[in-house]
């Protein structure tokens, strides 16, 4: 480890990430026994086929309870300590990243290791921020897994040693560019676990899960607030590219794959706002966006090389 690094506190850094890989799963079987036995299982009623020729807006789903046991108290008190243990699970989450940024004396989300752990942070803070204003408890376990298995992908396949970083990294912008980067893709997430979840989702069925209408409108909510920042965060890397490589733009694999994503995510939103979609296109859409980010932020640092060199994968 280099001799300008805190070495204890880049190793609690570490353990700090273990630990709340362990909370985070705790926190999923919590969410998942109140997701299982906790609610009360409902029935959509799939849409009224419109007369042919009457050409007016669908019906809204109507939403009744299924015939069944009511929701077991234990379960329901299950999802309140899901709730409780997330929160510690975020707190001992941003401690992780601070005691890595305080260790190295600079923002901790310079390679893919502190990129990752970053972007799961932002997940389950985009959560926890939603869950204060909107129901949506049913995501618990699947964003509070999510962030454990991205944590665990990141510990197994990703870590570096705390260190200092290249020259080029040595930048105000780091702290524009790729914050707002990490923020909008925590957002992302949210809005591709919604809409994985619609898909799953099989109106007129009994279900734990809301209607398809609620998790289309979690996800449009989402992706709405992330786009901007999306959109900022690639017009503050262009920025960047300028000061430090002489060009806004270059052709890089990462900033293509941004621009690609930035472009589908702008005609899902197009598309809903001005040819009315709805439903499960606008759900595929959307996931292909998603996919797109993934790419980004993934394989492009896996199959190709560029100046984003700093970003690759470790081997």
């Amino acid at each position: 480890m280099p001799a300008d690094v805190n070495e204890s506190l880049a190793t609690l850094s570490d353990q700090l990430i273990l630990v709340t890989v362990l909370l985070y799963l705790g926190a999923m079987i919590c969410f998942a026994l109140d997701l299982a036995f906790g609610r009360t299982r409902t029935v959509v009623a799939e849409r009224r086929r419109q007369l042919v020729g009457a050409g007016g807006p669908a019906l809204p789903e109507e939403t009744t309870e299924a015939a069944g046991p009511q929701p077991a108290a234990w379960a329901v008190r299950a999802g309140s300590f899901a709730v409780v243990l997330t929160w510690i699970a975020w707190a001992g989450h941003l401690a992780g990243i601070l005691t890595r940024g305080i260790a190295v004396d600079r923002w901790p989300w310079a390679n893919m290791y502190e990129f990752v752990v970053a972007i799961c942070f932002a997940a389950v803070t985009a959560f926890l921020v939603l869950l204060i204003r909107q129901p949506i408890r049913f995501l618990g376990a699947f964003v509070t897994v999510t962030s454990a298995l991205g944590l665990g992908f990141a510990v197994l396949f990703l870590h570096v040693q705390a260190g200092p970083v290249m020259p080029a990294l040595h930048s105000y912008w780091i702290a524009i560019h790729v914050t707002a980067a990490i923020v909008a893709s925590g957002l992302f997430i949210l809005a591709g676990v919604c809409a994985i979840l619609y898909l799953i989702r099989r109106d007129g069925r009994p279900s734990v899960l809301p209607s398809r209408e609620s998790l289309e409108r979690v996800a449009h909510r989402a992706i709405v607030i992330s786009f901007p920042i999306w959109t900022f965060a690639v017009i503050a890397g262009a920025l960047w590219a300028d000061r430090a490589w002489g060009r806004y733009w270059g052709w890089d694999p990462k900033e293509v794959w941004a621009f690609v994503t930035w472009v589908v995510y702008a005609a899902y939103l197009h598309a809903r706002a001005t040819a009315g979609w709805r439903g499960k296109a606008a759900m595929i859409v959307s996931l292909v966006a998603f996919g797109c980010l993934l790419f980004n932020l993934i394989g492009v640092n896996i199959f190709f090389s560029g100046l984003h060199s700093y970003a690759d994968v470790p081997n």
